[in-house]
C-alpha cells in the first residue's frame, strides 16, 4: 500500500474538518441543520478569486509567486477581503431568512428547509455571475517536495495544513477564553436561560454567523487552490463536513477537526482499496455508523 495515502488524507481532512467547524458552531447555537453552509465554501472562493484578480490588475506586483507557493500576495489580501464579505454574506441570509422563523417560533424542518431553498439560490447565483466552468487561483506547477517515508508534498500543501491548524487553534482559543466564546456556549446550553443572565443572544448568533462563514471561506479557498473553484465545491463537501460535525461532537471545535482528518485519511485509503468511484460513499457510511453506535460522536456528551 503507497503511504502517500496519508498525506492525501490529512490534506483533504483538513478542509473538511475547517469546514465543519462552522457546521457543527451554527448547530449547536442556532438548533438546526444548514445545509446552505457548503455553499459559503464555494462563494469564499469565488470571493477570494474575484478579490485577487482585483489586485493582481492593479498591482501586477502581488502576482509575484511568494518564495516556494505557487501565489503571489494578491491571494492572502483578497482572503483576507473575502472572510468578510462571506461572513456579511451569511448575515444577509440570515436577517432575510432565519431570523424571521426564529422570531415566529418555526419548527426545526422548516428552519432546514429553507436552508435547502437558500443553499440552491446561492449556487444558481454563483454559476450565474461566474458560469460553471472551472476557475483557478494560479497556473504555476509545482513539484511535490520528498517529506520521507515515502511521502510527498507541495509547498502549497504543506501550507494549507499549517494554516489549518492555526484557525482551529485561534477558534478554541476564542471559545474558551473570551467573554464571546463563553457568552457562546453559554447560548448553546440555554439560550433563554442565557437571555435571562443578561447575554446578548441576537449577538451571540451574529458572531456565530460570521464565524462559521469566515471559517467557510478558508477551507473554500483552500480546496480551490488546491484542486479547482467550481459552484459545487461546497455541494460536494456537504456530507463530509456533516459527518465530520457529527462524528466529532456537536458543539466541540477541536473533535470537528480531529474528526475530519479521520473521514479524509478514510477516504483516500478508500481510494487505494476500492477505488476513487467509492470515496463519496465514506462520509456516508461513517456518518450512519457514527448516529448507530455513538450518536453523541468522540467529544459530545449525552443528553
Amino acid at each position: 500500500m503507497n503511504p502517500q495515502f496519508l498525506m492525501d488524507g490529512l490534506i483533504a481532512g483538513s478542509i473538511i474538518g475547517l469546514g465543519a467547524v462552522g457546521v457543527t458552531l451554527t448547530y449547536s447555537i442556532l438548533r438546526f441543520s444548514n445545509f446552505a453552509h457548503g455553499e459559503l465554501l464555494s462563494w469564499g472562493a469565488y470571493l477570494a478569486l474575484a478579490a485577487s484578480g482585483a489586485l493582481g490588475y492593479l498591482a501586477p506586483g502581488l502576482t509575484a509567486p511568494i518564495g516556494p507557493f505557487s501565489f503571489g500576495w494578491s491571494l492572502p489580501s483578497g482572503l483576507l477581503l473575502a472572510i468578510v464579505l462571506t461572513g456579511l454574506l451569511a448575515l444577509a441570509v440570515d436577517a432575510m431568512l432565519f431570523s424571521s422563523f426564529r422570531r415566529r417560533g418555526s419548527a426545526v424542518i422548516i428552519m432546514v428547509m429553507a436552508s435547502f431553498g437558500a443553499s440552491l439560490a446561492l449556487r444558481s447565483i454563483l454559476e450565474f455571475i461566474f458560469t460553471s466552468s472551472p476557475a483557478y487561483f494560479t497556473n504555476a506547477l509545482q513539484i511535490a517536495m520528498k517529506l520521507g517515508g515515502g511521502l510527498r508534498a507541495t509547498p502549497d500543501q504543506l501550507l494549507m495544513l499549517a494554516l489549518a491548524a492555526i484557525a482551529v487553534i485561534v477558534v478554541h482559543l476564542l471559545m474558551t477564553r473570551t467573554d464571546i466564546g463563553r457568552a457562546m456556549r453559554a447560548v448553546s446550553e440555554n439560550p433563554a436561560l442565557a437571555s435571562i443572565a443578561g447575554i446578548d443572544v441576537r449577538r451571540v448568533i451574529r458572531t456565530v454567523w460570521f464565524l462559521g462563514a469566515a471559517l467557510a471561506c478558508v477551507a473554500g479557498v483552500m480546496s480551490g487552490l488546491l484542486i479547482q473553484i467550481r459552484p459545487y465545491l461546497g455541494h460536494d463537501l456537504l456530507l463530509p463536513l456533516f459527518a465530520a460535525a457529527i462524528l466529532g461532537g456537536i458543539g466541540s471545535v477541536p473533535g470537528a477537526m480531529l474528526a475530519g482528518l479521520i473521514i479524509g485519511l478514510c477516504e483516500a485509503l478508500a481510494v487505494q482499496l476500492v477505488g476513487a468511484e467509492w470515496r463519496a460513499a465514506v462520509a456516508f457510511v461513517i456518518l450512519i455508523a457514527v448516529l448507530l453506535a455513538r450518536p453523541r460522536g468522540l467529544f459530545g456528551r449525552a443528553t
